[in-house]
């Protein structure tokens, strides 16, 4: 642990051609060590010591003061630049600065400029689509998230391309080129401009975030000070242009070199919300960062001295297989919540929101309107290196041109959405530990419109999150239904809507979303197992309601476990073969293939795991994978801390900074009140993984649900991820 790994270098030819492969072999061989390369530093690669050091403030500092030099201090090696405040400043110092910007990139304040997100993305396709090529980097990821930003912020549009560049000329130019010197130059020209645009909002207030900034006050009351604002505006500018910039190149090249998932997400364009965050973890834009040691500690084993510099690569810990299994694959429909490309701890990225919302406009454009389009790998241009930022220079591409929007209305790419509540109208068991839900808005009217497929999110009354496949009529816009099968070895999600839903229950939702739609096709073939049957029960429902030639398949442990069956043969008749396994054992997959897939047959399959790779092993054996579509159930909870929502209680939360105390009771989550309170808040995953919402406990006993913390985190009681953190006393004093 503790040798010297002299040849270890995050910029070198090697790393460049294969990051995740450098830090694989490395967390392998050494995972924490000490390199001379760049002035000497401490490497790490696991995702555990990367995260305890981008949390742990105390003994690591993000400020230059500590580095010693007036350098950029957040990566290795420094090198010259603005201070960028909050990210270069420690806490208590940055709290203030995280106040300041928070509130202008919350959930809802970014739900208000995706109007304006989609304007810009379809003007830049409108710009090449008649062509039948373009550069994407040129033409699209760089000048979108430009305009939005700059937009956004209260730039001119004259300014957009002028401050655009030199952020992208440095990151996509060799050391000490002239191409990198334009972009220092341009660097200055972007200070200059920030001062102007200050002072300008200062004497004639717009409706814009220089504006909001320019007239907010600090602690004190005062307004905050120019060489603050700038420091503070020059950061916002670089984190949000070429960031984005880079993981919707990313995603590009792998979309065009992996034509089945562009298809699926042409297919199911619902399932891009949670291929954001697989696609953020398999191409994190900042590849890596660093912090200086503030006294004597050790990471892994390895002693690292005060004042060392120590590296913490996202990129290795969000491809450590000890978090994502298999990280090199790119599963579009894996929970990649827990990755930390945008950080964690106190200097998490404010800005994640925006970000996920100029990249899910842009890749909505290019599938939507581009939907062939071929990267020309011979003409794609990678960053010189990959050290701290990868991303893509020139990406060239041709595709079938369009026609332009022609100025019509601009729909943009539709977010999970807010919460909302419904109310349990009725609870059935259906069959063997399966309770069934019929749901009803709580405020009354329709529910939202859904197609088969879809599934609903419920967010539990303890903070646990779970979503579940709706199997009841898409024509009757009174209610849901949905099926929960009782798993008395899981995490406990199941175990609490057993226990909770009865008629009156409320529960809040999100959705619903649909990453497993019903294509249109001559046929179909249906095939389930145990709780899978219920996306496949609606769309039995749609293909008798169409006339379509079906066949399903359903299986199950014993009859008695096996839900809906009498409304299955009701709807299919002699075309539903009913399969327990104690009387009839597991279906031959591919004997079922061979007799009742015809050649434009589309094939469904919704069950266990293992189901499911026989079904894909026995469709790769017949040639006919691109018609078979699948759903899993993705164990989004393996990571997740145990505990009995029975023991929830109510309490009081003082808030010390605000003043107010609420009341939390016992069916509501912290972070629920707290935010109604303070709608600038921070978070995110909303999960207790990401440490968006990490808040400084001042007294009370947290009850701690998150899986963040360490053992000791959690005795000391200092912190607590209010997203799904309770309270053990009767009071709670936060630092809000």
């Amino acid at each position: 642990m503790t040798q010297q790994q002299e040849r270890f270098d995050h910029h070198s030819a090697e790393c460049n051609a294969d990051p995740v492969a450098y830090y694989a072999a490395y967390r392998e061989s050494c995972p924490v060590g000490r390199t001379a390369a760049h002035g000497g530093f401490v490497y790490t690669t696991r995702y555990a010591d990367v995260a305890r050091i981008a949390r742990d403030d105390e003994a690591f500092s993000s400020s230059r003061e500590a580095t010693g030099v007036d350098a950029v201090s957040i990566v290795i090696p420094s090198g010259p630049g603005l201070e960028q405040y909050p990210i270069e400043l420690d806490p208590p110092a940055s709290t203030g600065y995280r106040d300041l910007i928070n509130p202008l990139l919350t959930p809802a304040a970014v739900d208000r400029l995706r109007p304006m997100i989609a304007r810009h993305a379809a003007r830049a396709v409108d710009a090449f689509i008649e062509l039948g090529s373009a550069d994407f980097v040129r033409d699209l990821t760089n000048p979108v998230p430009a305009a939005v930003t700059l937009d956004w912020l209260g730039f001119p549009e004259e300014d957009w391309a002028r401050l655009a560049g030199p952020i992208h000329d440095i990151f996509a130019a060799p050391a000490d080129s002239e191409r990198a010197m334009r972009g220092a130059q341009g660097l200055a020209y972007m200070e200059e401009r920030i001062r102007e645009l200050v002072r300008d909002r200062r004497a004639a207030p717009a409706e814009d975030a220089v504006s909001a900034l320019a007239s907010a006050r600090d602690a004190d009351g005062e307004p905050f000070a120019e060489d603050d604002l700038v420091s503070v505006i020059g950061l916002l500018i670089a984190g949000g242009v070429d960031t984005t910039t880079s993981l919707t190149g990313s995603v590009l090249v792998h979309l065009s070199r992996h034509p089945d998932q562009r298809r699926r997400l042409i297919e199911s364009p619902d399932l891009l919300e949670r291929a954001t965050e697989e696609f953020l973890r398999a191409f994190a834009p900042s590849q890596s960062m660093a912090r200086t040691a503030r006294t004597g500690t050790e990471v892994g084993g390895c002693p690292v001295r005060a004042g060392e510099r120590v590296l913490i690569p996202w990129v290795a810990a969000n491809h450590d297989p000890a978090v994502f299994p298999d990280p090199a694959e790119v599963r579009l429909d894996r929970d990649a919540s827990r990755h930390l490309s945008f950080g964690i701890g106190s200097h998490r990225c404010a800005g994640a929101h925006l970000a996920r919302a100029m990249f899910r406009e842009m890749i909505t454009q290019v599938l939507t309107r581009l939907p062939d389009f071929r990267v020309l790998e011979d003409g794609l241009v990678e960053y010189p290196t990959s050290g701290n930022q990868k991303g893509w220079d020139a990406i060239p591409a041709v595709f079938t041109p369009g026609p332009r929007s022609a100025g019509a209305p601009v729909a943009a790419a539709v977010p999970l959405g807010a919460a909302y509540e419904m109310t349990v109208t009725r609870a059935e068991r259906t069959a063997e530990d399966v309770l069934a839900l019929t749901l009803a808005p709580a405020a009354g009217g329709e529910v939202p419109p859904w197609e088969p497929g879809a599934h609903l999110e419920l967010r539990l009354p303890s903070g646990r999150v779970r979503q579940y496949s709706l199997c009841g009529d898409p024509d009757d816009r009174s209610r849901y239904r949905v099926a929960v099968l009782r798993e008395p070895d899981g995490r406990g999600g199941s175990e609490e809507v057993h226990a909770l839903a009865r008629t009156g229950t409320t529960f809040s939702v999100r959705g619903p979303r649909n990453h497993f739609p019903l294509v249109d096709a001559p046929s179909y073939l249906f095939l389930a197992g145990g709780i899978g049957i219920t996306p496949v029960l609606a769309m039995v429902r749609e293909a008798a309601g169409r006339g379509a030639d079906f066949r399903i398949v359903y299986g199950g442990r014993t009859r008695a476990s096996m839900a809906f069956v009498d409304e299955l043969a009701a709807l299919a008749g002699d075309r539903l073969v009913l399969m327990p396994q104690d009387e009839a054992g597991v279906p031959d997959l591919a004997a079922l293939l061979a007799d009742e897939a015809g050649p434009d047959t589309a094939v469904y399959c919704c069950g266990p795991g293992a189901m499911i790779a026989a079904a894909e092993r026995a469709c790769d054996e017949r040639g006919m994978r691109g018609r078979l579509h699948v759903e899993r159930f993705t164990g989004d909870d393996a990571l997740e801390a145990a505990f009995d929502p029975a023991l929830n209680t109510a309490f009081d939360v003082h808030l010390a900074r605000t003043g107010r105390t609420l009341r939390v009771p016992a069916d509501r989550r912290l972070i629920e009140v707290v935010r109604e309170a303070l709608p600038g808040l921070s978070y995110d995953c909303e999960k207790g993984y990401c440490g968006a919402c990490e808040t400084r406990v001042l007294a009370g006993e947290p009850e701690h649900r998150d899986s963040l913390l360490t053992e000791e985190e959690r005795a000391a009681g200092r912190t607590m991820m209010i997203c799904v953190g309770r309270c053990s006393s009767s009071r709670l004093v936060l630092d809000l």
